[in-house]
């Protein structure tokens, strides 16, 4: 049985027949359940016994689900609710996940909805706990691996692939976009060796001219360039594709041969050195193309590690940002205890066109303008504020959220009815004054930029 189907929970309903059911369905799953006839019994309930999840009618007599899902928090703060409603109202489930609720139930409940949603609440209740478990480490000391901190899937390959390649002496040639962490796995390899003691000498062959390059590489007797520099330990060209014609050759020879050139007239030097290349440009192309040899691409290339850009690990964004607040709040002497919600729907919703580097730099920006005790959005710098998918952009069903369809209900009502937020709210069937509060945190988020009229 796995560690989700242990989860504790309760159920409460005033509803004998309903809270008997619900409470028998899920012990059948495997979970361990615990039943209260309303809110007062389920307070009593904790007291000996702390639940996981809390499942709660809505509408109860002397205490309701929201009310309840408020003071059972007091007691267990990281608890997850699911309100259940027998009234079909998307606006009442709505209210209740704005007042602090996790998911929602519309009875009559179904047996695969429910498992369904329960399913969603734990995963999501397992990542925050693993995130938090991840802050402690991260906190106990400061990382070195920035750019491969996270739990996904693509980022766990990378971290394997350089735990298996780092104690040989093999090539290893660093692929991914700008700011994907490849000095990182460079430094990595390096620390995980049994070259660690050795130097690390890291040359950016685009910021070079082509003929200083040459020389850089190779030095004098009285000047040692950057092979002889790396001798006994590991050599790392940034934009290796940026190499020119000729040291490319003087490359070649080193890894095929062991030696660099040495002054006029005088034998070559012998140099162990372990090369590692980083390149964001399509080498293939260039290899084709003719600019860069294939017998050198080959010898970088034994093994090759492709970095995953940020978008492609969206999951991560939350353990990495969190790893940056914590940086920069002890560097610029700041009292900041995390994200809002908000916030930190703003950063994972954002694509990070420059990466973990583009990251690191929003929160370190949003650590020296925030003076309170929390990052909020008006923090963030303006341009990752729009929203993943255009506003007048209809949403994919299945693959948006609720909140994605709901802001396209709303901005497209708007936009009917020449902003008139009553007509938009009787079209709607809800609140003017909730279409004002949408259109607030629409504004706040960048996604509208000016405000909108009201009638």
């Amino acid at each position: 049985m796995s560690a989700a189907r242990r989860a504790r929970i309760l159920v409460v309903d005033d509803e004998p027949a309903a809270r008997s059911a619900l409470a028998e369905l899920l012990k059948e799953e495997g979970y361990e359940v615990r039943s209260a006839a309303d809110g007062f019994k389920a307070l009593g309930r904790i007291e000996t016994w702390v639940p996981d999840v809390l499942i709660t009618d809505l509408k109860m007599p002397g205490m309701d689900g929201v009310e309840l899902m408020h003071k059972v928090r007091e007691q267990v703060p990281d608890v997850s609710v699911v309100v259940m409603t027998a009234y079909g109202s998307i606006e009442t489930a709505v209210s209740a996940m704005q007042d602090g609720a996790t998911d929602f139930l519309t009875k009559p409940i179904s047996l695969p909805h429910l498992l369904t949603v329960l399913e969603r609440v734990l995963e999501h209740r397992a990542l925050r706990e693993e995130a938090e478990r991840l802050r402690g480490l991260l906190a106990a000391r400061q990382s070195t691996s920035t750019g491969l901190t996270g739990n996904s899937r693509a980022i766990a390959q990378v971290r394997e692939l350089v735990g298996q390649v780092a104690p040989s002496k093999v090539s290893v040639l660093v692929r991914g976009e700008p700011g994907t962490g490849k000095e990182t796995v460079a430094r990595l390899l390096h620390e995980s060796s049994d070259r660690s003691d050795g130097p690390l000498v890291s040359v950016g062959c685009r910021a070079i001219d082509d003929d200083v390059l040459e020389k850089e590489l190779l030095g004098s007797d009285a000047a040692p360039g950057y092979l002889r520099r790396a001798d006994g330990g590991t050599l790392f060209l940034d934009d290796v594709d940026a190499l020119p014609t000729k040291a490319q050759r003087i490359l070649l020879r080193l890894l095929q041969e062991g030696v660099v050139d040495a002054e006029s007239g005088k034998a070559p030097v012998a140099v162990d050195v372990r090369v590692v290349a980083a390149t964001e440009a399509d080498i293939d192309a260039r290899v084709q193309e003719g600019k860069f040899r294939d017998d050198l691409f080959f010898r970088l290339g034994v093994v090759q590690i492709r970095m995953p850009s940020l978008k492609e690990r969206s999951e991560d964004i939350p353990v990495l940002a969190a790893e940056f607040l914590r940086r920069y709040t002890r560097h610029y002497r700041k009292g900041i205890d995390g994200f809002t919600e908000r916030a930190l729907g703003v950063l994972v919703a954002y694509d990070w066109p420059g990466n973990v580097r583009e990251l690191q730099s929003c929160i370190e920006r949003a650590v020296v303008v925030c003076n309170g005790n929390e990052i909020e959005p008006r923090h963030l710098p303006r341009e990752i504020m729009q929203p993943g998918r255009a506003a007048d952009e209809t949403p994919a069903i299945p693959g948006s959220s609720m909140r994605e369809i709901e802001r396209y209900a709303i901005l497209r009502t708007l936009e009917h009815v020449g902003g008139s937020t009553s007509k938009a709210a009787k079209i709607l069937g809800i609140s003017p004054r909730k279409i004002q509060y949408r259109l607030a945190e629409y504004r706040e988020e960048g996604i509208l930029p000016q405000r909108a009229r009201r009638t």
